[in-house]
C-alpha cells in the first residue's frame, strides 16, 4: 500500500541461502537447482512455482514465485537471523526510480516508515535481473 504497488503483481523473497528457500525448490529437477546453484548467491532473481506455498499477497497473480538468495551482507544477515526468506521490493513509490541513497527513500516516503537499515545499495547500479526457470527466458534486465 505504501509504494502503491499493484497487489497482482507479486513480490520477491529474498534469503541467506538455498536452504531457507528449500520449501519452493524441493520438487524442482537437480539441472533446474544446478541452474540456480550457478547463480547464487548473487544478484539474479528467479521465478519457481510456488505450488501453493506462499500467500497470494507475495506471489500476486501468478503461479511462480520470485525467489532470490542474495549475496547483499546487510540481507543475508537478516535473512539469517529472522531463520528464513523475507518479502523484499525496492524502496520505490510504483513507476519512481528506485533510490540509491538514504535520502532519496525518506524523500519518497517522509514519516511513514518505522526504521531506515543502513547499508549500501549494490554496485550494479540497476535493479536485479529476473527470469523464468521453467523457460530460461529473461522477465526483466
Amino acid at each position: 500500500a505504501l509504494k502503491g504497488r499493484p497487489v497482482d503483481k507479486g513480490l520477491i523473497l529474498v534469503a541467506a541461502s538455498e536452504a531457507q528457500l528449500e520449501f519452493l525448490l524441493a520438487g524442482l529437477s537437480p539441472q533446474q537447482r544446478a541452474t540456480l546453484s550457478a547463480t547464487w548467491p548473487g544478484p539474479t532473481t528467479w521465478l519457481v512455482p510456488h505450488n501453493g506455498r506462499v500467500p497470494a499477497w507475495v506471489h500476486g497473480q501468478h503461479n511462480t514465485v520470485a525467489v532470490r538468495v542474495s549475496a547483499h551482507p546487510a540481507v543475508s544477515a537478516l535473512c539469517s537471523i529472522w531463520g528464513g526468506p523475507l518479502v523484499s521490493t525496492s524502496a520505490n513509490p510504483a513507476g519512481r526510480h528506485p533510490p540509491r541513497a538514504a535520502y532519496q527513500v525518506k524523500r519518497y516516503f517522509k514519516d511513514q516508515l518505522d526504521y531506515l537499515l543502513a547499508g549500501a545499495v549494490g554496485p550494479s547500479g540497476r535493479p536485479t535481473e529476473i527470469r523464468d526457470l521453467a523457460s530460461g527466458r529473461t522477465v526483466r534486465l
